[in-house]
């Protein structure tokens, strides 16, 4: 099976099988949106929650960065590929918290995990399962064909969502 590396802060859709993997999740968080009846999936790698802050749309700007564009671009790519919204269902990893800080308020992961959350509701997409917050990284492994997502941390060993 075909193994597709998604970066920080890109995505990637396969359909009927494959593996999309992502590694490197601190503060940053992994979707995964799964189409079961269509074997259509997606995975986003999100390093920032808001593209807000970034007015200045210009040729430069990655909407993949962003879990406010990133997911709705994921939705639209999988849809191009035959996914039907109806039935995307989603799960998430990451949003750690991997350096101690004098705490002035909410983390980047926490603030990473709340804006993906909300994005998903706001679009309707279920969250199926979460691996989120401590101060650990992830890498992430999603099985196109059915719809698993593994996650793997040094020390803690591999489970799945």
């Amino acid at each position: 099976m075909d193994t597709f590396k998604v970066k920080i802060a890109d995505l990637a859709v396969l359909r009927d099988q494959g593996i999309l993997i992502t590694v490197g999740l601190g503060s940053c968080v992994g979707v995964a949106l799964h189409d079961a009846e269509n074997k259509v999936g997606g995975l986003a790698h999100i390093l920032l929650s808001s593209s807000c802050q970034f007015g200045n749309r210009s040729n430069s700007f990655n909407p993949a960065k962003f879990a406010d564009t990133a997911i709705p671009l994921l939705v639209e790519k999988m849809e191009k590929a035959g996914g039907r919204r109806i039935r995307f269902t989603a799960k998430i990893a990451g949003g750690s918290q991997l350096f101690t800080f004098q705490k002035t308020g909410i983390s980047v992961g926490e603030k990473n995990i709340e804006a993906v959350r909300q994005t998903l509701k706001e679009l309707e997409i279920p969250l199926r399962g979460e691996d989120v917050g401590g101060n650990f990284g992830r890498t992430m492994r999603f099985f196109i064909d059915s719809g698993k997502v593994v996650i793997t941390t040094v020390g803690r060993g591999e489970k799945e969502l």
